[in-house]
């Protein structure tokens, strides 16, 4: 019983996991996004380093459910008790 539910913690915490984490990158870059065309529509010089500026943004914020995916995948194969 307690292997049981031990197996069911890991596929839920999996879960959060990757629903936080999507979520999350999914929030900020729409964020980042918006931000970025609100600064080129003010300031339409300035759109070559907005534009860079907000392609690094989302690159590190994409690497959030890249990470949420590596824990979740140690969760769900390195469960003590197996």
């Amino acid at each position: 019983m307690q292997h049981a539910i031990l197996i069911a913690g890991a596929f839920i915490g999996a879960g959060l996991m990757f629903g936080l984490g999507a979520a999350g990158a999914g929030i900020g870059d729409g964020l980042v996004t918006s931000r970025t065309v609100e600064g080129i529509a003010r300031q339409p010089e300035a759109r070559g380093t907005l534009l860079t500026t907000m392609f690094i943004g989302v690159g590190l914020i994409e690497a959030l459910p890249i990470i949420a995916l590596v824990f979740a995948i140690v969760l769900i194969f390195a469960t003590p008790g197996k």
